[in-house]
């Protein structure tokens, strides 16, 4: 077995150790649920604090229930290259969706240790402890921590059972007003990156084992509430009609050939809900969600506006009223060149071609680029399948995922000489 295949083999085993930290009792058919501060967070934190001891890292937890690995350079007041992503999941998620950018990392450093491989900078490892935001309808409460970013409002948010993230960090063991503590200082640090399961379907067609990203999308959202008049469907014209339902079709028409035509646009209607709602009535009020994603910011305001015209339009047209706020905007954050050429060269050295794409769904990065700067690596699962229990990833693909990230740590030491 080659150096690449053990290694690994090493993170596979962990994947699937890992993965027994759930409050589902048979994670391959039901899915892994780990939430923040909860038992099986407890659970894995145990698990990778043995991993990362084995591995020669110096193990800490900060006050945000980040779980922090340190693999030392031999130079004391060296700069940290971090790696990370998320242990927590969405409720019967898949086993490789943010803990594979954990897992992987640790094992690349045990190969590391095990080899006495020695680098001009520390190497951190973190698994952040809460990006999904399953628990507290937050996200980003690990890499918002570690970068400064932290607004200790978040603290307030409840779960189901009405407990405080407060104290659930508490009765974790973190002290909740130390969080700004435990800010990464940006002077100290190289930067970040992070490897995650594409969740899309791109380097599968393209049949590549990786993939790096350009950018992490930019995300907004939208209400809009169509007011007609509710009648007898059977009694009033069709040409009479006020009808919410039909004014919604066609804002959702217009929206799905709006982001059609523009290849760095993606969107959905979400949510529909309509009243009165029944058989035989005209609907008068038809309430829907929009959301917008592209990674280009100016492409999805000249969207947003496009689409904002095109609705008074087909109101006026439909004789319908309408109330429309946007609920939700957050920018794109586009991945650093500086690090992003690494990468594609450690691509390009392990026999890959470089595949450039960029990530329509949000991650620790985005929290993290105001920290640092920030670098992704995707890695290819099949059907391009995630937060569910099918969510799968090739043996072969952690291969090309470990020499990739090895000839990075490389490509950056040499660097530093």
């Amino acid at each position: 077995m080659g150096k690449f295949e053990e290694t690994a083999s090493l993170t596979w085993e962990w994947l699937e150790s890992i993965a027994q930290c759930s409050q589902t009792s048979d994670p391959d058919k039901e899915g892994v649920t780990r939430l923040c501060a909860s038992k099986e967070h407890e659970e894995a934190n145990r698990k990778l604090h043995d991993w990362m001891t084995m591995s020669g890292m110096e193990v800490r937890m900060d006050n945000a229930a980040n779980l922090i690995g340190r693999y030392p350079s031999t130079n004391p007041d060296a700069k940290t290259l971090i790696f990370g992503s998320h242990q927590d999941t969405v409720p019967n998620g898949g086993k490789y969706d943010g803990i594979l950018g954990v897992i992987l990392p640790i094992a690349l450093v045990n190969y590391f240790h095990n080899n006495q491989l020695e680098f001009p900078f520390h190497i951190d490892v973190i698994a952040f402890s809460d990006e999904e935001g399953t628990r507290f309808q937050s996200t980003l409460l690990g890499s918002k921590a570690i970068s400064g970013i932290f607004d200790p409002a978040m603290l307030t948010a409840e779960d189901a059972n009405g407990v405080s993230m407060r104290d659930a960090l508490v009765s974790f063991g973190c002290n909740p007003d130390l969080i700004s503590e435990d800010a990464y200082e940006k002077d100290n640090v190289l930067g970040f990156v992070e490897l995650h399961i594409e969740q899309g379907p791109q380097l599968e067609q393209a049949n590549l084992p990786v993939g790096v990203v350009t950018a992490m999308t930019g995300i907004e959202r939208h209400t809009l509430s169509i007011i007609g008049k509710a009648s007898h469907a059977g009694t009033v014209p069709m040409n009479l009609r006020q009808d919410a339902l039909v004014g919604a079709a066609q804002v959702i028409h217009m929206f799905d050939q709006l982001c059609k035509r523009e290849e760095d646009l993606v969107g959905v209607v979400g949510k529909i809900a309509n009243y009165p709602n029944g058989v035989n009535v005209i609907p008068q009020q038809t309430d829907i969600t929009i959301e917008l994603r592209s990674p280009n910011d100016a492409s999805r305001v000249k969207a947003r506006e496009e689409m904002l015209a095109d609705i008074d339009s087909l109101m006026n047209q439909y004789n319908l009223a309408y109330r429309h706020e946007q609920t939700y905007e957050q920018s794109a954050v586009t991945c650093a060149d500086s690090l992003s050429s690494v990468l594609s060269n450690a691509v390009n050295l392990s026999g890959i071609t470089p595949k450039h794409l960029y990530s329509g769904a949000g991650h620790d990065g985005l929290a993290v680029s105001k920290l640092t700067d920030i670098a992704m690596l995707f890695m290819r699962c099949t059907d391009g399948i995630s937060h569910h229990p099918d969510e799968a990833i090739l043996q072969q693909d952690l291969v090309a995922a470990v020499e990739v990230l090895n000839h990075f740590c490389l490509l950056m030491k040499a660097e530093q000489k």
